[in-house]
């Protein structure tokens, strides 16, 4: 290569760098864009950097320039084992008032699982802020730990699936249902327990339901949000569009209160984690009537996950959980044709 001119070789290199930049640029460009493709371009760009980079490297090489390894030698000084802040490798996506903080507090027992400490609601409310505010959120995590994130409404949000989807296809999903009748009055009393003019449950759930709340003019009430949550099947439709079953797991409410670590130990399995949480973590209160933790990651002794935990219901009529469960056995039986689980609910 002597015969090349010291001119045409720098202006050759130039060319070369300047048509790389070209590139990345309208790959960034393609990312911003359109954000169903952000994470497979992301992959793609590294690639391409790391690629043009080498090739840049051997041949200003053969063109007759000195390259330093200087990146090289300060890259390796940077420390390896650092722990950083890193996007969802799971998310507890719902559903309300089902046991969803019950199974974030037995996932913090395991010692290669970190969580945010409070619910985002990235994906529902502060979507438009990027992929980097929300990182920011996470905790800082070693190579190998997994980061969690518990946000119960990206269940019911309609753009959160394919939000979630444009994060990371392989991104793996946790719903905790159970008895959409106990879990709506679940709902309504942490409601009336802020609210104590709330008016009675059978009001709210039973439409022409003054007096008599089983009579057969008394209509489910179907728009009224505690109701209308524990129709699972349509929320549930909508995820597996975006997302194959194997990536979704669908956690018993009712199993994680009556044996947390039977169902834990399921949990630990779709999260490709080492079965570290067992029944030496949990004892039953039964003035609660919950499961409660011998040992946690924030505390040494045994302790309750809260007040709120295990919150004694009101007396609601029997005919009108009758006629509740009359509305919801339909749809139970499609939420159970679509999941391939048959929760048994009454």
């Amino acid at each position: 290569m002597k015969w090349i001119p010291a001119f045409s070789k720098r202006t050759m290199f130039i060319y070369f760098i300047l048509l790389c930049l070209l590139y990345l640029l309208y790959a960034l460009n393609t990312c911003l864009v359109d954000e169903r493709k952000f994470n497979i371009k992301h992959i793609f760009l590294k690639q391409h950097i790391s690629t043009y980079k080498n090739t840049a490297i051997r041949l200003a090489t053969l063109l007759g320039f000195s390259v330093s390894s200087e990146v090289n030698k300060y890259r390796r000084l940077r420390p390896s084992g650092a722990p950083r802040r890193r996007l969802p490798d799971a998310l507890i996506i719902g559903v309300k008032k089902c046991g969803t903080r019950a199974l974030l507090e037995f996932l913090r027992l395991h010692p290669d699982v970190r969580a945010a400490g409070s619910e985002v609601h990235f994906f529902d409310k502060f979507y438009h802020k990027g992929f980097e505010w929300y990182r920011q959120r996470m905790p800082a995590t070693l190579e190998g730990q997994l980061t969690m994130e518990k946000t119960p409404s990206y269940w019911v949000t309609r753009s959160a699936p394919r939000r979630v989807h444009a994060m990371n296809p392989a991104v793996r999903l946790l719903a905790v249902v159970r008895d959409p009748v106990t879990r709506a009055v679940s709902d309504y009393t942490q409601s009336a327990s802020k609210r104590p003019s709330l008016p009675r449950f059978e009001q709210l759930a039973l439409v022409n339901s003054t007096h008599n709340w089983g009579v057969p003019w008394s209509i489910v009430d179907a728009t009224w949000g505690p109701v209308r949550l524990g129709v699972y099947a349509r929320p549930l439709r909508r995820w597996l569009r975006r997302f194959p079953r194997r990536r979704l797991l669908l956690v018993s409410g009712e199993r994680l209160v009556a044996d947390p670590a039977a169902e834990m130990a399921r949990v630990q399995e779709f999260l490709g984690l080492k079965k570290v949480i067992t029944e030496k973590h949990f004892y039953f209160n039964s003035t609660k009537g919950f499961p409660c933790l011998l040992k946690s990651e924030t505390s040494p002794t045994p302790h309750c996950l809260g007040k709120t935990k295990g919150r004694s219901h009101p007396h609601i009529d029997p005919s009108a959980i009758e006629r509740l469960r009359e509305f919801y056995r339909p749809y139970n039986e499609r939420f159970y044709e679509l999941s391939g689980i048959n929760f048994g609910w009454p």
